[in-house]
């Protein structure tokens, strides 16, 4: 007997296979470079990596890991926080480890809210965030950034807040624009979030890779300390991508709640890998100096590339991607541009069309990934000109 029933949750039937993969099997398949999907092409620091390697050995993280994640990164995390933003957080009440930050933001919305709420967040918006949202059967309302700067209305914003507004869901540094929010912005984002009484989830894992421009966590704003949840982690900042360890840093009441839904997600991950990240986040200032100012180059590499091959370019101010407008080229479409891209020049983008609902804003912008090594993006900028 055939079951009358759909084979997928209706609220997750419209994201299908992700972009990421989708451009990824066409760079196996055509050779070509992938400037899509970003992981970088080197691993981390050696030393990093051999922690890893010590732990394993050792057996420490070989069995289930503690649940919220074991002492030592725990404490390395609060450690950070208080290092970097000035942020005190108890490694035993606020900190939570997760598989990701994937795994953090899926766990923050299954665990905060409710089904009819509303969530705001920022358009374009990384691809999870509507699936996540989806899952939690909420109601996403975006908040449109528009070219160049993309820069946040923030009369818009308070225009966007009803009395079914639960939560706000923001990126800074952001992606994929690179737009990283200003003190003043930040502080207007708190002041409404403390008026209306919102919860807000902030996604900082390029809070390291920002060129000029300062990353100021919205926890450190007043009234903000108690309602924010802060998520970070490891593969940005040390290029470890694969081992998928991230965390959540709040107030116990709401670490409880993303920590109840977590643990019916993945339960427990990357048992080593969480020893050797500990280790880390207590590496020199001079390691975050001198990976951001590796990341500048790359980004004025391919910028100027980018530019001379007669794209427009929207220079980020961080992450490690950069958003392309392709009608300068005269091309309008996005989509069909990257999925024809690796077969008329070797190089794989990805469509930022697949960040928006509104398929218009986006639609003849291509994002560009630059964490890879410089020989590479040398070899990029080549076969762009070929366009």
């Amino acid at each position: 007997m055939t079951s009358s029933r759909p084979p997928l949750n209706r609220a997750l039937a419209e994201f299908g296979t992700t972009i990421f993969a989708e451009m990824s099997a066409l760079a196996v398949r055509t050779g070509a470079i992938n400037l899509g999907q970003g992981f970088p092409d080197t691993d981390g620091p050696e030393e990093v990596r051999e922690a890893a390697v010590r732990a394993l050995r050792d057996g420490r993280g070989n069995q289930y890991p503690p649940g919220p994640g074991v002492p030592e990164l725990r404490q390395a995390v609060a450690e950070h926080q208080l290092r970097f933003h000035g942020l005190g957080f108890d490694p035993d009440t606020e900190v939570l480890v997760t598989a990701g930050a994937t795994e953090a933001i899926a766990a923050a919305m299954l665990g905060l809210l409710e089904p009819g709420d509303e969530v705001i967040a920022f358009e374009p918006f990384y691809d999870s965030y509507a699936a996540c949202i989806a899952m939690a059967g909420a109601r996403r309302v975006p908040l449109t950034l528009r070219a160049p700067s993309f820069r946040p209305d923030l009369d818009a914003l308070r225009a966007a807040v009803t009395p079914r507004t639960r939560l706000l869901l923001l990126n800074s540094p952001h992606n994929p624009t690179g737009m990283v929010l200003t003190r003043e912005e930040l502080a207007a984002v708190a002041e409404l979030a403390v008026e209306r009484d919102l919860i807000v989830v902030t996604d900082e894992v390029y809070e390291h890779l920002t060129y000029g421009v300062e990353h100021v966590p919205l926890a450190s704003f007043p009234g903000m300390r108690d309602r924010t949840v802060t998520i970070s982690s490891a593969g940005k900042t040390f290029s470890f991508t694969g081992w998928k360890v991230g965390w959540v840093t709040a107030a116990p009441a709401l670490v409880s709640a993303v920590r109840a839904a977590k643990q019916y997600l993945t339960y427990v991950s990357a048992g080593p890998f969480q020893y050797a990240v500990a280790e880390a986040l207590r590496l020199p200032d001079a390691y975050y100096r001198d990976f951001r100012e590796d990341l500048r180059r790359k980004r004025d590499l391919l910028s100027d590339g980018l530019e001379q091959a007669g794209f427009r370019v929207f220079r980020p101010e961080g992450t490690y991607f950069v958003t392309t407008d392709i009608r300068p080229l005269d091309e309008k479409d996005g989509l069909a541009f990257c999925r024809a891209l690796p077969e008329r020049c070797g190089v794989v983008a990805v469509p930022n069309v697949i960040f928006y609902d509104d398929a218009e804003e986006g639609r003849s912008l291509v994002r560009f990934a630059f964490c890879k090594r410089e020989d590479v993006l040398r070899e990029s900028v080549e076969r762009l000109r070929r366009l």
